[in-house]
């Protein structure tokens, strides 16, 4: 090679070999064996001298005594290093992109990081085709509103008294008196009974049975409380489905066969730069699975997810027991046992028993009771409260360079 040329035999030369000329410069050459019609054999020179060049060059030193042209260095073309015999692309060749520190052991090679909305996500550029890494951050939880419990009254009922009493005194709590049993049947509906008559002026040690009636308190079964769900405006709320991410991470990757003059360094894909470029640039970064502390040398630390776990939900709604509630009932004393002849009649409340006095002697044949008033009460709602959490899954930690690589003209 002289001038940056390759040197030619005729117009007919083709680059093939190089090696160390006399000059100590690199030179290539090539005779044809079968010269097109009207071109001789010539013979490649070198100062003047042959190069003996193998079987091409015997093949241009039997040209003959007509083959005294020189090789005509301005007939040769600029030599292609891809092409040149000796060059191996496996071989590290200048950088031309950018030399960056080396990760740390445990981390990944550099690569360039976009960080933004995910709508506006460009592809990766020409120099880092490939996408290495998507993530997320920045997750929006939308308000997550419960509806409201409550609680239906209860499916409560005013249980009549069956055990009443006559006394043999006036009031009915007078110690020593004698009680007779003037009680209805078990489970009593309140219907015209004459079970446990007192006949009229019966005696009880020596006085009178019938002088009081003594009424117990009827009592409020409370029954159960039924839940119920007031919606919130919009209908009910899907878990899982509340939230989303505000920032897309996406890592693009390339490979550049290509050394660093630093050991230290080495060499990636530059960003993009120019017109072809998107609008926010693209980071120079190393990644590590998990949450980590970054290195000196790529000190701006950014945390992204796989994806979000939305496990928020509400409690189911339950009542407490019911609580408050009351009854009254209105109950009458006949003297004969078909509940015409009417002796007395009082109105019992839940809240406490009644003796209620009568004509000493008189008999009690009958009785009937109804209910007057019922207030069932009410039960507290429970739940509806809140439950579980957005747990955001699969972090990694891209630590990238603070500063902004200059654009590099490939070499």
């Amino acid at each position: 090679m002289r001038d940056g040329k390759v040197l030619a035999c005729g117009a007919a030369v083709l680059v093939l070999g190089t090696w160390a000329g006399g000059c100590g410069t690199t030179e290539a050459w090539y005779c044809p064996w079968d010269p097109e019609p009207g071109m001789k054999e010539t013979p490649c020179l070198v100062n003047e001298e042959p190069v003996d060049g193998g079987d091409g060059a015997d093949a241009c030193s039997d040209a003959g005594p007509d083959a005294g042209d020189t090789c005509d260095a301005s007939a040769g073309a600029d030599l292609d290093s891809a092409t040149a015999p000796g060059f191996d692309p496996a071989l590290p060749q200048a950088c031309s992109g950018q030399c960056v520190p080396r990760a740390p052991l445990g981390w990944s090679e550099p690569a360039l990081l976009w960080i933004g909305p995910p709508d506006q996500a460009p592809d990766c550029p020409t120099s880092a085709p490939s996408v290495g890494y998507e993530g997320h951050a920045d997750f929006t939880a939308a308000p997550h509103e419960c509806p409201a419990c409550q609680c239906d009254p209860p499916d409560a009922s005013c249980e009549l008294p069956v055990t009443w009493r006559a006394h043999a005194s006036f009031p009915c709590d007078v110690p020593g008196a004698a009680e007779t049993s003037f009680a209805a049947p078990d489970g009593w509906d309140g219907a015209c009974t004459s079970m446990n008559a007192v006949a009229a002026g019966q005696l009880c040690d020596g006085a009178l049975c019938a002088q009081s009636l003594e009424i117990p308190a009827p009592r409020v079964l409370p029954g159960t409380c039924a839940p119920r769900v007031v919606e919130v405006p919009g209908g009910p709320e899907e878990p899982g489905t509340s939230g989303d991410f505000a920032t897309l991470a996406r890592a693009c990757t390339g490979t550049v066969v290509a050394s660093c003059g630093d050991p230290g360094a080495i060499c990636i894909p530059a960003p993009p730069a120019g017109d072809g470029a998107p609008p926010e640039e693209f980071l120079t970064c190393i990644h590590h699975e998990g949450e980590q502390d970054c290195p000196e040398t790529y000190p701006d630390r950014h945390i992204f997810y796989a994806d979000a776990d939305d496990t928020r939900n509400c409690a189911p709604c339950s009542c407490a027991e019911p609580s408050g509630a009351s009854c009254s009932i209105l109950t009458s004393a006949f003297s004969d046992g078909a509940c015409s002849q009417f002796v007395v009649g009082v109105v019992v409340s839940s809240e406490a028993p009644i003796c209620s006095g009568i004509a000493p002697g008189t008999a009690l044949g009958s009785k009937s009771a109804s209910t007057v008033s019922l207030d069932p009460g009410t039960c507290a709602p429970t739940g509806g409260e809140p439950t579980g959490r957005v747990a955001l899954r699969g972090a990694v930690t891209f630590c990238c360079r603070p500063e902004a690589v200059p654009e590099q003209t490939p070499t």
